[in-house]
């Protein structure tokens, strides 16, 4: 699975060092990860390693092993606070001057998935410049509410209030906010598209997934259509034109426009951007991993 992910059309690539691997597996798991960095990164994807909490005394060693030069960053399971951010940003810090790597390059995406992490996420999305989205973890949560995740009702609303304290923690800090993955059955496809259009309705800017098949209708769900970007093209270009004439709001295909509608047109603009650069980046690179790749690692 490490080497297919790079031949899969997503944005970023997580490589799990935590629940997906027992303590036997850890070691391997960092070497695995480390080497298939830069062969993901050819392909345009962005690379985040999963990182253990900072309680297993695992995270140093897991940072220690796992960076090179290619790597975007990591995610840091179950954090609480805000010094858990500034304790791995200082070990990050540290080993990039060890490995050379140029000061302040590596990312942190802080992976909430406690109810003091909800309640602290503030704090914790606006504890160091390094940390650049939150990603939420529903299975730990929902379980630490005391609830087994099987439970859930098909609605979510249980996750609603974490999934609103998140997005607004996204906002208030201007990081983008990053949705659970999808816990239920990987054939209950109804479900899935279910949370992936709740996901994106609430303003989540992105899914975690946990199989190759969930990529393409997330990528579907969370990417603006050619009507949406071309009537936001048209909102900003008419907007523009009338701030030229000295007018703050404007008349547009019979509704009101303000500079709040700008943004909004200029944000999903930004964001169209990004996916057809990471597309064109997608293209450029091999299409498929061949077996001289591998033997280089």
């Amino acid at each position: 699975m490490a080497f297919k992910a790079a031949t899969l059309p997503m944005d970023a690539a997580i490589f799990d060092l935590e629940d997906a691997v027992s303590i036997d597996d850890k070691e391997t798991a960092r070497i695995v990860a480390r080497d298939v960095v830069g062969l993901v990164k050819k392909r345009g994807i962005r690379t985040f390693v999963r990182v253990n909490s900072l309680n297993t005394g695992l995270t140093l060693e897991d940072v220690k092993c796992t960076t090179v030069k290619e790597l975007d960053g990591f995610m840091l399971a179950k954090t609480e606070i805000g010094s858990d951010v500034a304790r791995i940003c200082g070990m990050i810090s540290r080993v990039e001057r060890s490995s050379k790597i140029k000061a302040g390059s590596m990312r942190v995406i802080p992976l909430i998935e406690t109810a003091k992490g909800v309640l602290n996420s503030f704090e914790i999305a606006s504890a160091s410049q390094r940390v650049v989205a939150v990603g939420f973890g529903a299975g730990d949560y929902y379980r630490d509410l005391g609830k087994d995740i099987t439970s859930i009702s098909r609605e979510e609303n249980e996750l609603l209030y974490a999934r609103c304290q998140i997005l607004n923690t996204s906002r208030a800090t201007n990081v983008q906010a990053i949705d659970t993955p999808f816990l239920g059955s990987l054939t209950d496809k109804e479900a899935f598209l279910a949370e992936v259009r709740l996901a994106a309705r609430l303003g989540f800017k992105g899914k975690q997934c946990i199989h190759p098949s969930q990529i393409q209708p997330i990528n579907s769900v969370f990417s603006p259509s050619k009507q949406e970007v071309d009537h936001a093209r048209r909102i900003v270009e008419a907007f523009e034109e009338a701030q030229s004439k000295g007018l703050g709001v404007m008349s547009f295909e019979g509704k009101m426009v303000d500079h709040m509608n700008y943004r909004q047109a200029k944000d999903l603009l930004e964001n169209a951007q990004m996916i057809e650069e990471r597309e064109k980046a997608s293209e450029q690179g091999p299409s498929q991993v061949h077996m001289d790749e591998i033997f280089a690692l």
